[in-house]
Order: structure tokens, then sequence, then C-alpha cells
């Protein structure tokens, strides 16, 4: 089993950065995609960034390109969010994932998730 951990949520003004981190425990011994995926009240949990297995490539949804940026640590179980110029619809929990599939940027797809955190940008 895998356990992710999310830390780094909070209340900013639109405008300001926050930096999201997520780190693996447990079976961390093969490689994951890990992603960053949102969910706004009353809507579905979407993806926001995906670092592949290698941590080589990242993508981004089109709403955070040039924004965020996807990160991931020297051993490959942890994974950040670092989040510029933060918007009021940005405002969302942010969920850590890992997934055993090298590619993969749809929700289903991710088999580990993390509790959560609160992002919440005021404008």
């Amino acid at each position: 089993q895998v356990q992710l951990v999310e830390s780094g949520g909070g209340l900013v003004q639109a405008g300001g950065s926050l930096k999201l981190s997520c780190a693996a425990s447990g079976r961390t011994s093969n490689d994951f995609t890990m992603a960053w995926f949102r969910q706004a009240p009353g809507k579905e949990r979407d993806v926001v960034a995906v670092s592949s297995w290698s941590g080589r490539t990242a993508t981004y949804a089109d709403s955070v390109k040039g924004r965020f940026t996807i990160s991931r640590g020297d051993a490959k179980n942890t994974v950040d969010l670092q989040m510029t110029d933060l918007k009021p619809e940005d405002t969302a929990v942010y969920y850590c994932a890992a997934s055993l599939l090298r590619v993969a940027h749809h929700r289903e797809q991710y088999a580990h998730w993390g509790q959560g955190t609160q992002v919440t940008v005021s404008s």
C-alpha cells in the first residue's frame, strides 16, 4: 500500500503564491506517475498537473499553464506544486495522486490518493 500526505494549503490573496508538497510512503519501490488534482465545491475532481513516472515530463491543465509548476524530488517519492499568480477560481481542495501507469491523465487511472489540502484564494 502507498500512503500520500499533502501539506502547504492555506488562504492567500489573488496574485499570491503557495507551494503544495506531497510525500509518498509505504510501497514506493516502484516508479509512479504522480499528479495534482483539485476539486471545487459542486464540481468534479480535475487534473491540474502530472509528473511522468520518470519525473522528466510535466503536463498541465490549460487553466494553470504558465502559473503552476510541478516538480519531483530526487528520490521521486515526493512531488511539489508551486502555484503563482493565484486566482479566486483556483480555490479548491487539492489532492496528490499516484499511479503505476506510465501515462496517466485521468482520475480513474490513479489508485492512490492523499487526503487533500484546502487552497482558498481571496479576491
